[in-house]
């Protein structure tokens, strides 16, 4: 039986960190451009009790997303030790392109797919190189489709790859710049003989356009009169915690009962992380629809308080530190175990996906 597994992983960490005290000093703008009145030191108190965000990686100035993408590949085709000429696909998710340190200007063309093989030095033509704009679950849709390309070759392989550097694209005049961070995450995907099915099991996305277009856009710096040519990341907040907490539940239920799963199955929920809370909170409720079934403990790991919400590279990068026995408490998953990855972002787009592990996560790093 064809099987699409994770046969390695790797991430880059950006050099820069910035604890949430480096904010104490920053002016803060409201929306109509009036400087908000809010005590800073009470407003940087109440983000972190609400996020359990403390610090964040930013990545250096000489450095763009693509530098990241490429490092984070590296390292995940050394763990899987394959040649990258056996590659049949590069997909990296990504949202803002490479954008050079003091701008906000995407620059996407040549695609970061093609700036990754390139700077890999990948000469194979076969390899195909695809970039995916899908908003934070870009880089678990990127998994998806790499597994609908190559789940019928039985020889199949894909790098996908999640990169952002949400700094750039930050307005440092609004308070939701506090959430973003930089990073790189990627998987080598690879199609193997199994007597059932392991890796990949089933998968589910919606979009929810019509409601939820407008929640994650791009705008003016709330200060009056700054860099007036550049567009920032601009987030309604509350509606994104409301939309999410209402229909990631939804999702992933409908998802565990078309696979035929019960949640007790279920080992991990790789979540995507911009707010501890919200994460909570979805949790409680996928819980609350499914009364008389016990839950694991221990069930959802969490990095936000040290890496913030990286975007795309968020989940690629939670599940490098589990596969190399670097998160305490998460990093002894065997043989057969089931992980529910799931991430919510721009669109307004949920995805979920059921992956039943075909080794031991030991065996990842002992490869």
């Amino acid at each position: 039986m064809n099987s699409v597994v994770i046969t390695g992983t790797g991430r880059y960490e950006p050099t820069i960190i910035v604890e949430n005290e480096e904010f104490l000093n920053r002016q803060f703008f409201n929306e109509d451009g009036s400087i908000s009145k809010k005590d800073v030191a009470e407003t940087v108190r109440k983000f972190e009790e609400l996020t359990n965000i403390k610090k964040r990686k930013y990545l250096a100035p000489k450095l763009v997303t693509s530098d990241m993408a490429a490092v984070a590949a590296n390292k995940a085709l050394r763990l899987a030790d394959i040649a990258d000429m056996e590659l049949n696909k590069i997909i990296v998710a990504h949202n803002f392109g490479d954008v050079k340190y003091g701008s906000t200007q995407s620059d996407f063309v040549p695609s970061l797919a093609s700036r990754v093989k390139n700077k890999l030095g990948m000469l194979n033509p076969s390899i195909v190189a695809q970039d995916l704009n899908f908003g934070c679950p870009g880089w678990l849709e990127g998994v998806i489709n790499a597994y609908k390309d190559i789940k019928d070759n039985p020889k199949g392989k894909a790098l996908v790859i999640g990169a952002e550097s949400l700094s750039r694209v930050s307005d440092p005049f609004d308070i939701d710049s506090m959430i973003y961070a930089d990073g790189a995450g990627a998987v080598v995907l690879e199609t193997i003989d199994t007597p059932e099915k392991m890796g990949i099991i089933s998968h589910l996305t919606h979009t929810y356009a019509v409601e939820g277009a407008d929640m994650l856009t791009k705008g003016s710096s709330y200060k009056p009169g700054y860099m007036p040519s550049s567009s920032f990341l601009k987030m309604n907040g509350h509606d994104v915690y409301l939309f999410a907490i209402d229909k990631v539940p939804k999702l992933i239920k409908e998802h565990l009962d078309n696979s035929g799963i019960s949640p007790s199955d279920i080992s991990k929920v790789v979540i995507h992380q911009a707010n501890q809370k919200m994460d909570e909170k979805i949790l409680q409720k996928l819980k609350r629809k499914y009364k008389g079934y016990e839950f694991n403990k221990n069930l959802m790991p969490m990095i936000i308080e040290n890496y913030g919400n990286s975007s795309v590279a968020t989940i690629p990068t939670l599940f490098d530190l589990m596969a190399r026995g670097e998160l305490s408490g998460h990093d002894d998953l065997k043989k057969g175990d089931l992980l529910l990855f799931t991430s919510i972002g721009a669109g307004m787009n949920i995805n979920s996906m059921l992956y039943r592990l075909h080794q031991d996560l030991a065996d990842y790093r002992n490869n």
